[in-house]
């Protein structure tokens, strides 16, 4: 699986997540301090991490910041994006299930290393739901991006 994966500074629940990807086989795109070790604005990072999932250059993309919202909404002001902060593996699966989440957001201040590799494991493994349900909600969802609500 092709993973941008970017953060807007480098914490012990940064380099979990890529150790594991890394360990996982993914091909990872760094972005940020996770890839040159330099500042870099986090809405500037959010941009760059998601872009490649909006034009097809992969398949998903894991953001960090340190409370994850501001990550998240400048995520999913990138057309084509659903990003979901979640804190738990639960919420994740929910998030790929009924929400068809492409992009996975962390809090560095509130996730553990351990929790966020749960969480990153669910999120990676449960299939986009296909119940009618699902796949309405995701293209009412779809049109907002298309009419700007």
């Amino acid at each position: 699986m092709r993973i941008s994966v970017g953060s807007d500074m480098r914490q012990p629940v940064t380099d979990a997540v890529i150790q594991w990807l890394a360990e996982h086989d993914h091909s990872l795109t760094l972005v940020g301090p996770l890839m040159d070790g330099d500042e870099h604005e986090w809405v500037d990072v959010s941009e760059a991490t998601v872009r490649p999932v909006a034009d097809g250059d992969a398949d998903t993309a894991v953001v960090f910041c340190w409370s994850g919202t501001g990550a998240c909404m400048a995520a999913n002001k990138v057309r084509g994006i659903r990003a979901a902060l979640c804190g738990d593996a639960e919420t994740a699966r929910l998030a790929r299930k009924y929400n068809h989440a492409n992009v996975l957001v962390f809090s560095m201040r509130a996730t553990a290393p351990g929790v966020a590799l749960e969480t990153l494991e669910a999120f990676l493994a449960e299939p986009w739901g296909e119940d009618d349900f699902d796949v309405r909600n995701v293209a009412a969802l779809n049109r907002l991006d298309v009419t700007g609500g």
